[in-house]
């Protein structure tokens, strides 16, 4: 069995009627629960990294956890996804459901979606060897394929409203406070 057959087979299979009922009655049930009270809208996360190994973590989120690890080259042991590749990964997950959260309401269909993620990052301000250059990335890529049966014109509608909606894509667009503690333990 493939790594990717192992992925998909821990998700559930649905069909595209399925999908749409779910994306149409979760879009109904969050418009009522804002129109009533506009606090609603307002959505915390939090997840707990703990140190493990060279230099892993263990990540807690929700109901889930994960291990976060470097290759042996950047000093892991190379028992999870980089931290950066977890962050790429953040943005295709939330341009998939964006994407088909959008086809479903701008009626645009696709059969399909495949998001392919890249990211250029200059490793010289992690090490201290130039402090000239960003510590994150510097560009990122978004290589976006539908299947389906609308024309480039739609599809390309449909990019844009995902460009203006998707919380990810903001996150790498927008600067967003940070404010960090350290506390003694």
């Amino acid at each position: 069995m493939t790594s990717t057959a192992r992925i998909q087979s821990a998700v559930p299979e649905i069909t595209a009627d399925d999908r749409a009922a779910r994306l149409t009655n979760a879009g109904s049930a969050w418009a009522g629960r804002i129109e009533a009270d506009r606090s609603n809208a307002h959505l915390n996360y939090a997840v707990e990294g703990t140190g493990a190994g060279s230099v892993a973590t263990t990540v807690r989120a929700g109901k889930h956890s994960f291990i976060v690890d470097e290759p042996a080259a950047l000093a892991g042991d190379d028992t999870g996804t980089s931290p950066v590749e977890y962050a790429l990964s953040a943005l295709a997950g939330c341009q998939v459901v964006v994407y088909r959260l959008y086809a479903q309401q701008l009626a645009i269909p696709f059969d399909d979606i495949v998001i392919r993620a890249e990211a250029d990052l200059d490793a010289a301000r992690l090490f201290g060897a130039d402090e000239s250059v960003r510590a994150g990335f510097s560009a990122v890529r978004l290589d976006i394929e539908l299947s389906g049966p609308e024309s480039n014109e739609r599809y390309d509608e449909l990019r844009e409203a995902v460009d203006a909606h998707c919380p990810v894509l903001d996150i790498f667009q927008n600067p967003t406070p940070v404010t960090t503690t350290v506390t003694r333990a």
